[in-house]
Parts: structure tokens; sequence; C-alpha cells
């Protein structure tokens, strides 16, 4: 049974001050199908770290191994063997051939391995289907939309049905309506015992993962450690709308509104928290503005996480269930 494991990984650019350490000793294990997501701000080692599972880029230090292969020691033809044969990889820029139409941009992977003209054209157009393009299979992809060049891509890195799929940002450049298809179509991808790795900012994968891993940015130690009590006056704001903060909150005692301002500066209460309440998850998981004002209704005490600390006290699994709740159609800006 094929396992991701990944362990003390480093990856350093440049030599003393000036050296910079999107990795540092970075470890995580996925299981055999399992469709894990990597959290975490811009900067953080996302696509760094896909790059080195990928076999793109080679670590300074640590080591990579998917079942019995240890990805790290491979020499350039063992590299070559496992990018072709092992691993799938779907970009955020789509990376389409522009003078080939969708069928050919599949095909290329099996030509490039010596498969005949005939077998990977018929595999092609089976993996066209597969991900609901069979009728745009000779669209070229400026006659494609985003997100059907993101499922044309797809299709292409399950070209020579690959164990390992990893994929950078794969819903970075589509809308709504679109992301909701290439989103389906990356869940299913395990269904057959893949193993799906998917860097993302985009909270709607959440729910959708079976593993989170959580990684942050190589820098100091956040003041006040992974957790520290806070007392908030009547009417003092924990965060305002548009800010930006590495903190997500507990409410211990009183009660806090959520308010969101609109464009035309008028207010809407969103929601009122109580005691045991959690909140404001969704900014420092991913790195984004608050979309909404937290303010305490009158005295409130909070206890303020890290995302760390958040983690380590509840466990992942609430965390999931957190941005979950506040992933859907009613979602709670923060």
């Amino acid at each position: 049974m094929p396992k991701l494991s990944i362990k003390r990984l480093t990856v350093r650019y440049g030599q003393g001050e000036n050296a910079v350490t999107p990795l540092d000793g970075f470890t995580a294990e996925v299981e055999e199908g399992t469709l894990a997501v990597l959290l975490g701000p811009s900067g953080c080692g996302k696509t760094t770290l896909l790059s080195c599972v990928a076999g793109i880029q080679h670590p300074t230090d640590g080591t990579i191994a998917f079942g019995e292969t240890e990805v790290t020691r491979l020499d350039s033809a063992g590299l070559n063997a496992y990018r072709s044969g092992t691993v799938g990889i779907v970009f955020q820029g789509f990376n389409l051939v522009p003078s080939l139409n969708a069928l050919e941009n599949v095909q290329v992977p099996l030509r490039a391995t010596g498969v005949p003209r005939a077998e990977s054209r018929t595999r092609a157009a089976a993996l066209l289907d597969d991900v609901g393009l069979a009728e745009r299979a000779t669209h070229h992809p400026d006659g494609l939309s985003g997100g059907q060049q993101q499922r044309v891509a797809i299709a292409r890195a399950l070209a020579l049905d690959p164990p390992l799929i990893v994929a950078d940002e794969p819903t970075a450049s589509l809308d709504h309506v679109q992301v909701e298809v290439v989103l389906r179509i990356l869940r299913g991808l395990t269904d057959r015992g893949r193993t799906v790795i998917v860097s993302t900012h985009d909270n709607r994968l959440i729910p959708l993962a079976d593993q989170l891993i959580e990684m942050q940015p190589h820098a100091a130690p956040t003041p006040g450690g992974p957790a520290i009590d806070v007392d908030c006056p009547a009417g003092e704001f924990v965060f305002e709308q548009e800010s930006v903060g590495d903190r997500v909150y507990e409410l211990i005692d009183g009660e806090i509104e959520i308010i969101h301002t609109r464009p035309d500066g008028t207010q809407q209460v969103l929601a009122l928290l109580g005691p045991g309440d959690q909140f404001g998850e969704m900014g420092p998981l991913f790195d984004l503005p608050r979309s909404a004002s937290a303010r305490a209704v009158g005295p409130a005490r909070l206890r303020a996480y890290t995302v760390e600390g958040f983690r380590s006290q509840f466990g992942a699994e609430r965390l999931k269930a957190l941005v979950a709740r506040n992933s859907g159609p009613r979602a709670l800006p923060d």
C-alpha cells in the first residue's frame, strides 16, 4: 500500500543572512487513497513542497518516499521514470500547449512515453469523457473556459494512470461555477486508490478533504505564545473588517456580534455569539483580510489562539469542522 512519507524536509535558497528557507524540517505522512489539502498563507512553502514531492525540485535536506520509492535518492533517470509513471501534476496555470487541441494535449504524455498513436488517442478520448469534455476534444485552449482548461489539465495528469496526483492551486483562476466542477473531479480522483495532494486558498475544498496539513511560514513565533486571554470592554472591536490577523478566537464569557459592512456603508449583524463559540479562523488560515468585524456587545473575555495553538488544543478535526461550517451558503465572514 503506497504511502507518502515526508521526513524533516528542508529547502534553503541562498547563504548566510540572505538565505531563505521556505521549508525547515517539515514532516508529514499521507495514506494511500487520501485527498490531502495543504493549508497556509503565501510563502509558507506549499508550492515548494509539491515541487519536491513531484520530483521537480531537490530539497536541501530530508527525505520523501512514496511506497518503496525514496524520491530524494533517485538519480536523473530514476526521477524521469518517477515523474512519468508515478506522479501526475496539475498546474495552477493549466500549462496546455496552445497549438494543440484538448485531445492532443492529453495525448502528449502518452506519446512521449511511446504509446502508439491510435492507443493514445483512445485513452485521451476516454479521459476527456471522464472529466465531461468529450464534446470539446477538438477545441484548442483559447476556445475553452478556464474551468474547461483545468479539466483538460487534470485529464492530462491522469494519462499514464499515476497513483499520486499533486495539484498546485487548481481552482485559483476559476469562477464559482467552474470551481464546483473541478472540486468534484479532484474528490473523485481518490476512488481508485490514488493519493491526491492539493495546495489551495479555496475553503470550499476543505470539507472534501480526508486530511488537512497546516503549513506556517518559517518565522518568529507569534508574540504571546500559542494562546492568550484577552479582555474586551463593551463596544470594543476584537478585529475589524479588511484587517489582517493571525489569531482564532474562542469566546469564554460575554457576547460577540459579527458585523458585515456592505459597499454602500450599511451594516448587517450576521451572528450573535455566546460562550464556547469560536470564530475568526478563515483569515489566518488562508492569509486573507477579515471579511467582517467582531465587536463585544458587553464586557467579554476571549482566548486568542494561533492556528497551530488552536489545532493543538482542539485537534485538526475541530478546525476542519469549524471551517466547513463557515464555508457553506450561510457562511459567516470573518
